[in-house]
C-alpha cells in the first residue's frame, strides 16, 4: 500500500509545484508540509480535502487506499 507522503510528493512533483507553493496554498510553515511528505505527519480534515481538491483526486485515493485517482 503507497503511504500519504509518497502520493502527496508524486502529485506535486506532476505538478512542477514547489514544497513553499503548497506550504502556502495550505496556510502553513514549509516545515510542517515537509513533515506531511517525509511522513511525520499529516494534515487535518481540512487540509486532506484541500490538497485532494488541489490535485483533482480523492481523498481515499491521497490516502492510499485506492488507486483510483477520481
Amino acid at each position: 500500500m503507497i503511504k500519504f507522503s509518497e502520493r502527496l510528493r508524486e502529485l506535486r512533483k506532476e505538478k512542477q509545484v514547489t514544497q513553499s507553493n503548497m506550504a502556502s496554498f495550505l496556510g502553513i510553515k514549509m516545515r510542517s508540509y515537509q513533515n506531511y511528505e517525509g511522513g511525520s505527519r499529516r494534515p487535518d480534515y481540512e487540509g486532506l480535502v484541500a490538497l485532494a481538491d488541489y490535485f483533482g483526486v480523492t481523498t481515499d485515493y491521497l490516502l492510499g487506499r485506492t488507486d483510483q485517482r477520481g
